[in-house]
């Protein structure tokens, strides 16, 4: 049977605050600007959450100190860490900035067990980046996921064989992945309120009550039913990451800054594998558990945060008006038409376009060559019937 770790870092972005600012260590930190991004664990025993206005986390914890985000120092920090996970074993998927998925199968025999590799991980977090670390382990990954989280903060769950079910059945909703706020308060409202009640449900009425996809999705988790694999290695359709928070908990300075965040990630994740994209897509939850999307092509590929922030908040004003109307729940950015970094097709020098110009210059090389010779990207392939025009009858 499979043997998976989920390695998680601990409030990842106060947590590298504080490691580098002695002032911050022991006393509540929140990172970011109009909205938190990132809470320390003393700033949540106040109920400060990530997405929450900074003004409202301000009335719940007024010793808080709140700093600007530094995402270079972020980055820095996640390489650092992403060697000793690769050092640990060579099967690792990141899944973000700061965590990852590792695959400690055919480790046990050489290194020992579960638990003991999880000690050895957050040891080494800690000795040589100053991180915390908290790792969960188990045969499946949404298992490994669900302990980590149990572990937290700076802790160690492992689940072993056989007792998958007796850990996940008593624990909430909540745990599941990929059930937010709403999802769990829409669950609430019918009286399921742990794992083991929503595995014990039939599946079409979990269907109709959270649609076809997600019903699916939680009954299976709910039954430790996760197929997936540590995958290392692939390349990638499309990237993307997203936040979620409660309905209405945003405002549109707070949606922004939530969308710097989230595009920051997935601009990093495109440099970090040296690739770029063209084609940046807003992925929008609203109250009601409806979704949107929207998308734009740009010009040139590019892995910078400006031009892909630029085209999101683009996206972000054109569908304003229906997250006025309904709330909003989630926000989500992913990009697409990828490619190597350095094979890209370089732009036509065109500052200002000359139609005139341009018809011009179509109409000279199909008076020379004929009219086939030259024709529009998106009449190719196409059969083209000529018709002769009648005569004008005046």
């Amino acid at each position: 049977m499979p043997r998976i770790l989920h390695a998680d870092l601990d409030a990842f972005y106060a947590s590298v605050e504080q490691r580098d600012n002695p002032h911050l260590q022991g006393r509540p930190v929140a990172v970011g600007a109009g909205v938190v991004l990132a809470a320390s664990y003393e700033a949540r025993r106040f109920g400060v959450r990530t997405a929450m206005n900074v003004g409202e986390a301000r009335a719940l914890c007024p010793r808080m100190m709140v700093v600007e985000p530094r995402m270079s120092a972020y980055n820095e920090a996640s390489r650092a860490v992403f060697e000793v996970f690769n050092d640990t074993s060579p099967m690792v998927e990141g899944l973000s900035i700061d965590e990852a998925f590792i695959d400690v199968t055919g480790l046990r025999r050489l290194v020992g067990p579960d638990s003991q590799i999880a000690d050895t991980l957050r040891h080494r977090v800690a000795a040589e980046v100053g991180l915390p670390l908290s790792v969960g382990g188990g045969s499946t990954k949404f298992l490994a996921k669900v302990a980590s989280g149990v572990a937290k903060p700076d802790g160690v769950k492992i689940v072993r064989d056989g007792e998958e079910l007796a850990f996940l059945h008593p624990l909430p909703v909540g745990r599941l992945w990929g059930v937010g706020p709403v999802t769990a308060e829409r669950l609430a409202s019918v009286g399921l309120r742990t794992v083991g009640e929503i595995a014990a449900l039939d599946r079409n009425c979990l269907i109709s009550l959270c649609g076809k996809g997600t019903g699916h999705h939680l009954h299976a988790l709910a039954n430790n039913l996760d197929p997936r694999q540590v995958v290392i290695g692939r390349r990638r359709r499309s990237i993307g990451a997203q936040r979620s928070f409660r309905v209405n908990s945003v405002d549109r300075a707070g949606a922004e800054q939530l969308l710097l965040e989230v595009v920051d990630r997935v601009a990093g994740r495109l440099r970090a594998g040296e690739r770029v994209a063209r084609t940046v897509e807003l992925r929008l939850r609203f109250g009601d558990f409806t979704q949107a999307t929207r998308s734009k092509t740009l010009l040139e590929a590019t892995a910078s945060t400006g031009p892909i922030l630029r085209t999101a908040n683009e996206l972000l004003s054109s569908a304003w008006p229906m997250i006025g109307e309904r709330g909003l729940t989630k926000v989500g950015v992913a990009v697409s038409g990828l490619s190597t970094d350095g094979a890209v097709q370089l732009p036509l020098p065109f500052t200002k376009v000359n139609e005139a110009a341009i018809d011009e210059a179509v109409d000279a090389i199909r008076d020379r060559f004929g009219k086939s010779s030259l024709t529009r990207t998106t009449l190719v392939g196409r059969r083209v019937i000529e018709m002769p025009l009648l005569p004008d009858p005046h």
